[in-house]
């Protein structure tokens, strides 16, 4: 009896495992895919107005939480503190969801640094969770920590439990980027990469 039960919570957890991993890579795959339609929908339309991130929207990739409270979460950071969104009540949030193997987002990481200290006088808090589910854990910490000191980020970055991807859309796309005021609502979002103009005007919004 007990050798059926532990055996049939080994299938559970490998099953669980699986199913993980399963997720992971459709989203890298997912990912992989719609880039080069997206950049190639933007060159072939010079002087467009849609954005690389808005034409994400039309892949379906878009989650709108636009005039909708943030959801609140509470993860660990590089440090081990715990940080939780209602620490930064009543401050403008740029919330920015990254990975380490996802070129775009090293692309926009720079600007959210410049737009740290830009607008740190206006109460401006930047901060970058971490998506990555595919490198171990012990390996985890140091893979982020060389990514953010190679893009010169000094904002805050946590640790996703991957729980927070459902509450934020199920984020099927990276980057993505929520900005959200000082009552703690979304005023704009951006899935995939946004132009730099798009994001700071965006950042702009929340300032007010």
């Amino acid at each position: 009896m007990r050798n059926a039960l532990v055996g049939g919570l080994i299938v559970v957890v490998v099953a669980l495992l699986v199913v993980s991993g399963i997720r992971s890579n459709q989203r890298r795959k997912a990912e992989e895919a719609k880039q080069p339609q997206i950049q190639a929908m933007q060159v072939d339309k010079p002087g467009a107005t849609a954005s690389i991130s808005e034409a994400a929207s039309q892949f379906g990739s878009a989650p709108d939480l636009r005039g909708k409270p943030a959801p609140v979460f509470t993860l660990t950071s590089m440090d081990g503190k715990r940080v939780s969104l209602n620490d930064l009540k009543g401050k403008p949030v740029l919330l920015n969801f990254w990975a380490t193997w996802c070129a775009p987002c090293k692309v926009e990481m720079p600007w959210f640094e410049e737009f740290n200290k830009k607008y740190a006088g206006q109460g401006l808090q930047v901060v970058g969770v971490d998506e990555d589910d595919e490198v171990k854990p012990d390996k985890l910490k140091s893979e982020v920590a060389d990514t953010v000191k190679r893009l010169n980020v000094s904002y805050s970055i946590l640790l996703s439990d991957h729980k927070i991807g459902d509450a934020y859309g199920g984020l099927d796309m990276l980057p993505a980027t929520f900005y959200i005021d000082k009552n703690g609502v979304v005023r704009a979002e951006a899935i995939g990469l946004a132009s730099k103009d798009e994001a700071e005007a965006n950042v702009q919004k929340i300032l007010q």
